[in-house]
């Protein structure tokens, strides 16, 4: 079912709300919480479709927030609520309410939301992009207790995991660390396999993915052991190797597909280690709305505390790129003769 309300009001959604749940035969809710999305029109279609399959395992209402603060003068003194309202399979598990805020109305998207919340019931809100510098602050997320971000649509994706640290509140979490999900499951898993000392880690992935440096944090704060960052063609993170006295831990994934497991003295074993969707993504978050103390401290780690190379190319050395290990080396070549002419007068006055 689908309604459509122009020029309304957070009331008047209420009340379409419960007609709709009177036509379709259920006057009870059976949600089990309030999944804010905040987005534009362009991902409003992904991210809509991503929360609706993730509802079939956490049946909710669903409130898509679209801001259209309007670009000409008239058009930002225009104040206007428009409503799109769906239930039944067209929503999922849940309902879901898309909500089209014209002019000054969309710096006042909280008040909107607020009466739209269901009652008693968790709130989670989802920036698939553009997410705030800090969530916990902004109108929106200060209603939540679990705020979702994801570094890998920011435009300097690394940059954006020291940004998640400064503004870090118990309650954020970032898709960036949920994609790893599966790659500390499966090291976890062959750890308590072998009872043995790690000496040092490889984790390598493709450039400008966080979830490449969130993974080597934490292997560096749990492990104890300096971790190298390798950069390679992807897609996502490739391997992970763990050295020991007695051989190398290593898990390979280089098609995105399937992961190979390969341990001292045993068989390699293929493991299921696919990159997963966004809805799989959300639903997993959906899970669990208690602090993630986990990630907090790996997204506070510095990410210098991981040394960076190259796949086939020279060691760039701690907490630095090869290109800037280049730069600074140039630099250097270019200070010498310079250098070199001081030396020569400073021992010339001296004798």
């Amino acid at each position: 079912m689908k309604i459509d309300l122009t020029n309304t009001t957070s009331s008047k959604i209420n009340a379409a709300l419960m007609d709709a749940r009177r036509a379709s035969g259920s006057t009870a809710a059976g949600m089990v919480l309030t999944l804010v999305i905040v987005t534009d029109e362009g991902s409003a279609y992904d991210a809509l479709k991503a929360a609706n399959d993730a509802s079939r395992e956490h049946p909710s209402r669903t409130l898509a927030v679209i801001k259209r603060a309007g670009r000409s003068p008239r058009a930002r003194a225009e104040t206007r609520l428009d409503a799109e309202i769906l239930v039944g399979s067209d929503a999922g598990s849940g309902e879901t309410v898309i909500l089209r805020m014209h002019g000054e109305l969309a710096s006042h998207a909280q008040s909107v939301v607020l009466p739209l919340l269901l009652p008693d019931a968790p709130v989670v809100v989802w920036w698939p992009d553009n997410a705030p510098l800090n969530p916990a602050q902004d109108p929106l997320g200060a209603l939540a207790q679990r705020r979702i971000t994801d570094a890998v649509t920011a435009e300097s994706p690394v940059g954006q995991l020291a940004q998640r640290a400064s503004g870090y509140t118990p309650g954020d979490t970032d898709l960036a660390w949920t994609r790893i999900t599966g790659w500390r499951s499966m090291l976890a898993a062959a750890l308590d396999q072998r009872d043995v000392a790690i000496t040092a880690a490889v984790v390598e992935g493709e450039s400008y993915n966080p979830s490449v440096e969130l993974l080597g944090l934490w292997l560096h704060n749990r492990l104890r052991v300096p971790v190298e960052r390798v950069v390679t063609g992807g897609p996502g993170i490739t391997a992970v190797t763990l050295r020991t006295k007695d051989g190398d831990i290593v898990l390979d994934r280089p098609d995105g597909l399937l992961g190979t497991l390969s341990m001292p003295g045993a068989p390699d074993r293929m493991v299921a280690l696919k990159r997963r969707d966004t809805a799989e993504l959300i639903a997993e978050e959906l899970r669990r709305l208690d602090p993630d103390d986990i990630y907090a401290t790996a997204v506070r780690t510095p990410v210098d505390r991981l040394r960076e190379r190259i796949a086939g190319v020279e060691h760039a050395g701690p907490g630095g790129t090869v290109e800037g290990q280049a730069a600074q080396h140039a630099v250097g070549e270019q200070e010498t003769p310079a250098a070199t002419k001081k030396a020569a007068a400073r021992k010339k006055s001296a004798q």
